[in-house]
């Protein structure tokens, strides 16, 4: 165990000391047992966390069953090169009709022109946006860890891996938006070669339009990163950042979306569509997951339908979910004049319990599931100061406006009033099973 925690000198000691506990169960383990494992694992993971837990955590969801199975199919093994019609790989006349769907539900339900959806997760499509606007070297502009901006847009995520220069986009933290007049400033003496909007928590609209003004202005391109309100953004009930002038828009497949895991990039821009294009193939994606796209046509068959209905209840949820924990002495964040939020996201002040992280872990062996997040609030030493909460899965299992007071109260009871989580376990888990029937999907 010494000479592994010596030779992972970079990974935390007490993470290494967990990662060597559970492999040794697995070292001396035949081979034909480790299936069975698996099994058992899987099993005992869905039994928690998709019919125990109330999951509030941002970025997850759960998908419509059929696109499960979907991509549970064999085509997903299957190598797929080049353009539909032009395979360099034989046999693919049928399994190439995916791509063609999955582009033109995708193209209909974002309103967009050219649609990228080989990318195998959010973080990698914000890699593509920047290698198809930027060079390394250049300078960008994005929000702020402690506006929830991604670590993807800074120096110890892609955009730093990549060799950009990332300089903050001003927020106003009181108003929980960007503060434009600072941004026109800083933006005119910096000369970013792309300006990034949108986080990993949204509690209300950006100011597309006027940064893209900006953009014209100075010669950048605008990106809008909607991993989290891709769903919200379909079904029309948020903003339309491509209408607005994003010159691009790159998303995650789940979380709100609702499909499998993975990204898009979409562009209304024919310049951007080619060197995305050529970014994917045959620069860094070349062979994809079939089986996952086939999973993706699902997931945006149910958007394209159910989309608006969705987004308006995923609202509604934390609209009333914000007020009711503010009304059970929960230290709520964002516009109160706006009723804390115009998305699907929550987002509570978390100094009081020890950091996000910590309430998220005090809150977790009572089946509640959350995250910790960064607010434009002091910051705190070894944690987040704030903890992010959203509604879609709970949404998209039934639960309505009228469900969220009685929600809050298991939630003040771990956090507010310091009841053991074990206690409100049972509770918790009584009433996530009165939600077992999808919703906003069709029926199977």
């Amino acid at each position: 165990m010494e000479k592994t925690a010596a030779s992972r000198e970079w990974v935390p000691a007490e993470l290494v000391r967990f990662y060597e506990e559970q492999a040794e169960n697995y070292r001396a383990l035949p081979a034909r047992d480790f299936a069975g494992e698996v099994a058992r694992t899987l099993a005992a993971h869905e039994r928690f966390t998709d019919f125990d837990c109330i999951n509030l955590y941002a970025g997850t969801n759960f998908m419509n069953p059929r696109a499960a199975r979907f991509q549970a199919s064999s085509v997903g093994s299957r190598p797929s090169l080049g353009y539909p019609g032009d395979k360099y790989e034989t046999g693919l006349a049928y399994a190439e009709q995916i791509e063609i769907m999955a582009v033109e539900l995708i193209k209909r339900i974002f309103k967009c022109n050219y649609v990228e959806f080989r990318v195998g997760s959010g973080s990698l499509a914000n890699l593509y946006a920047y290698m198809a606007c930027t060079k390394p070297g250049d300078k960008i502009m994005a929000l702020p860890a402690s506006a929830a901006g991604h670590v993807t847009h800074h120096a110890e995520g892609a955009a730093g891996l990549y060799g950009l220069d990332v300089h903050e986009i001003p927020f106003d933290g009181d108003l929980m938006e960007v503060d434009l007049a600072k941004l026109r400033e800083k933006a005119r003496q910096l000369q970013p070669k792309l300006l990034i909007l949108g986080a990993s928590l949204a509690l209300q609209p950006y100011p597309v339009r006027e940064v893209r003004q900006l953009a014209d202005e100075i010669g950048a391109f605008l990106m809008f990163d909607a991993a989290h309100l891709s769903g919200i953004i379909a079904g029309g009930e948020f903003q339309q950042p491509l209408a607005e002038g994003a010159h691009l828009m790159t998303c995650s497949t789940y979380k709100s979306f609702g499909g499998p895991a993975g990204g898009l990039v979409l562009t209304n821009d024919s310049r951007l569509a080619e060197r995305l294009d050529r970014i994917a193939y045959p620069g860094l994606t070349a062979n994809f997951d079939l089986a996952r796209t086939a999973a993706l046509v699902v997931a945006a068959s149910d958007i394209l339908e159910f989309g608006p209905a969705y987004a308006r209840a995923c609202i509604a949820n934390a609209r009333a979910l914000a007020a009711a924990l503010a009304g059970q002495g929960l230290p709520v964040h964002g516009p109160v004049a706006k009723g804390y939020t115009l998305s699907h996201h929550v987002a509570v002040r978390a100094a009081g319990f020890g950091g996000g992280t910590t309430a998220s872990r005090q809150l977790e062996p009572a089946n509640i599931l959350t995250s910790g997040i960064g607010l434009p609030l002091p910051v705190l030493e070894n944690d987040y100061n704030g903890l992010r909460i959203g509604t879609q899965e709970i949404t998209r299992w039934g639960m309505q406006p009228g469900d969220m007071p009685a929600l809050a109260g298991l939630i003040a009871r771990v956090l507010v009033k310091s009841e053991d989580p074990a206690a409100v376990q049972a509770d918790v888990i009584a009433m996530r099973h009165h939600f077992q029937s999808l919703h906003f999907v069709f029926p199977d």
